[in-house]
């Protein structure tokens, strides 16, 4: 039994926590600071071109028209103006800080980076939003720096060092509280036989259960023990939770047998207690597959901003 919270890898904005902050009278300005701590707005240099990955082609995309494109690609249009325009401000800042192809483009078109749908997908509401924060992104110490996001955060955002395998800390991208944010409980059972075996080759011998070692400040896991009777593997926090294809690494781990349930062992001292409020949503199967990074997302390798799941330190 896994329960959990959050989705994505929560470094940066929450989308949802943006939409709750938006709902309880935030300003752009107010979400963006909240989240991206000791931050200020800037202006992005003018003229500016997104070099965007869409198939095998790089297109080349002035920076106003890239964030119409991006925006109704990472949020419901619907949303209240200040979490569209928070929105529209990270996405801006994510393009002009990532280099997710070096010196042959900036961004994917997709989850790898952010969903940019291009001139189909502008919405009104959605391009006012844009309008609104024209040319301002995140700046720390004067300069525009990353922003990460992600669809929920569970009730804590984490620290990018926590987050991102090998990651240095920086200190605009700290685990701050998400007030607003914490009805995204999740729940999945795996049998031991699927854990066994989308966990091959980390353990020795027969899988016999997940001890947590260290968790974040979130308190998303940092390492763990696959444990086997025949030798333990240690494993990433992140490395985890894709095997598994959990949500977040925000878990806590039991087992169930012969009418009783067990908490696995946790050196952190952590407990399923710290999960935020709310009815645990329960898939009606496990994933098969971890879910995909988010803009400004998930796995180190690529950055990614999005609903599905939000960005991530290039290379």
């Amino acid at each position: 039994m896994i329960e959990g919270a959050g989705e994505g890898h929560g470094v940066g904005m929450s989308q949802d926590g943006a939409l709750g902050l938006a709902r309880h009278g935030y300003t752009c300005a107010q979400i963006l600071t909240h989240y991206y701590t000791g931050t200020a707005l800037g202006q992005a240099p003018p003229k500016t071109i997104v070099k965007v990955l869409v198939g095998a082609h790089v297109k080349r995309v002035p920076l106003e028209r890239y964030v119409r494109g991006v925006v109704s690609g990472e949020v419901p249009s619907s949303w209240p103006a200040a979490a569209l325009q928070a929105q529209a401000v990270a996405a801006r800042t994510y393009a002009i800080t990532s280099h997710a192809g070096g010196s042959r483009f900036d961004v994917y078109a997709d989850t790898r980076s952010q969903v940019y749908l291009g001139a189909a997908g502008e919405t009104a509401t959605t391009n006012a939003a844009v309008a609104a924060t024209a040319g301002q992104v995140v700046t720390y110490a004067g300069k525009p720096v990353a922003t990460y996001y992600f669809a929920s955060s569970g009730g804590m955002t984490e620290s990018i060092q926590n987050a991102f395998v090998g990651a240095e800390p920086e200190p605009w991208l700290v685990g701050v509280a998400d007030p607003y944010e914490s009805n995204s409980r999740w729940r999945v059972s795996v049998t031991f036989g699927t854990a066994a075996s989308r966990l091959r080759g980390v353990f020795k011998g027969k899988f016999a259960g997940i001890e947590v070692l260290a968790r974040g400040v979130s308190p998303r896991i940092l390492s763990a023990l696959v444990l086997g009777t025949k030798g333990n593997g240690k494993i990433s926090g992140p490395a985890l939770a894709g095997r598994l294809g959990l949500n977040s690494t925000w878990a806590f781990f039991s087992v169930r047998h012969a009418g009783h349930t067990l908490a696995e062992p946790d050196r952190s001292g952590a407990s399923p207690t710290q999960l935020p409020g709310g009815t645990p949503t329960t898939p009606t199967a496990p994933p098969s597959a971890p879910p995909t990074a988010q803009g400004g997302s998930r796995a180190p390798s690529a950055p990614v901003n999005t609903r599905h799941t939000g960005g991530a330190p290039a290379g």
